[in-house]
């Protein structure tokens, strides 16, 4: 069994998990089209970009992460399904959005945590001062991009800056907050913070080094999302154990603590739970979840 994996080249998450995958199941892999059996994509425009041979003589399975509905293109959806054979999905919110849709099977499988990248550091102290984080504030995370990239104004509201920015604000009432920004296009919070007079630090686009001990210099990261199938940040706090909130999108019920989960009108009383989640998260670690995949692979 040989797997071709696409992905959008866009050097971002699903460009990670394939080079990832091609790095842990090489044996499994190839970088020719024509040479394999399945072809596995990671994101939902590269069918566009392959032949109409590839496409219906190969296996197809696609992963599809999760469905903004008010974006959702029904149309293109159907037009692209005639294609797959199988759906991937990294959980059950997102099986439950596309069946109405397909009568092709759906396989749900969260993905992997590289715990290689992803690890917690002991130091908080000295890696504040590495990054010239005040020692005695407490900090709050958002790592992720935030507005929909055509104007940098407007709020990308799938990710939930809004309600970041909401629950930021509501939090600087009972606490002394500053927020740790990274990712692109995070025009529309830093604006919100400035005009609530909240102070922020921006670290545009990290290398993982540099994340990872972000990371570490948190007291919480809060994921305020409404659809989302990851996202991979709650996997990335379990293992470098940060403290984590979110909204109950995704991959949330997988690792996280109930306690921890709350819808976005109530975020604000949820609590984290370091252990539970970090406990949770080894069952994904990419040494031994990769191989989930491999099997799922070998059953189609």
């Amino acid at each position: 069994m040989k797997i071709f994996v696409t992905s959008p080249n866009e050097n971002w998450i699903l460009d990670r998990f394939k080079k990832e995958w091609l790095e842990n199941a090489s044996s499994y892999s190839t970088q020719n089209l024509w040479t394999s059996d399945i072809i596995w994509m990671l994101d939902g425009y590269s069918w566009k970009r392959l032949s109409i041979q590839a496409l219906q003589n190969k296996k197809i399975i696609i992963t599809v992460h999760h469905i903004v509905p008010e974006k959702f293109d029904r149309e293109d959806f159907l037009a692209r399904d005639r294609f797959i054979d199988y759906y991937h999905v990294p959980c059950e919110k997102t099986s439950l959005q596309i069946k109405p849709y397909t009568k092709k099977p759906i396989m749900i499988l969260p993905f992997w945590v590289n715990e290689k990248i992803w690890f917690n550091i002991n130091e908080k102290d000295n890696l504040r001062k590495k990054y010239n984080l005040p020692l005695h504030k407490f900090l709050i995370g958002s790592f992720q991009r935030d507005t929909e990239g055509h104007d940098l104004k407007s709020p990308k509201l799938a990710k939930g800056p809004d309600l970041f920015c909401d629950y930021a604000e509501n939090i600087s009432k009972e606490k002394d907050i500053e927020i740790v920004l990274s990712g692109w296009r995070r025009q529309y919070v830093m604006s919100r913070l400035e005009y609530a007079n909240i102070k922020y630090h921006f670290y545009e686009m990290c290398d993982f080094q540099n994340l990872n001990e972000l990371y570490n210099c948190l007291d919480l990261y809060v994921v305020s999302a409404r659809h989302e199938g990851g996202p991979q940040a709650i996997a990335e706090c379990a293992m470098t154990k940060t403290a984590i909130v979110s909204t109950d999108v995704g991959v949330a019920k997988y690792i996280l603590a109930p306690e921890s989960i709350k819808e976005y009108d109530k975020l604000s009383s949820a609590k984290p739970n370091i252990e539970y989640a970090h406990n949770r998260v080894m069952k994904y670690k990419i040494d031994q979840h990769i191989n989930n995949f491999i099997e799922l692979f070998n059953s189609l």
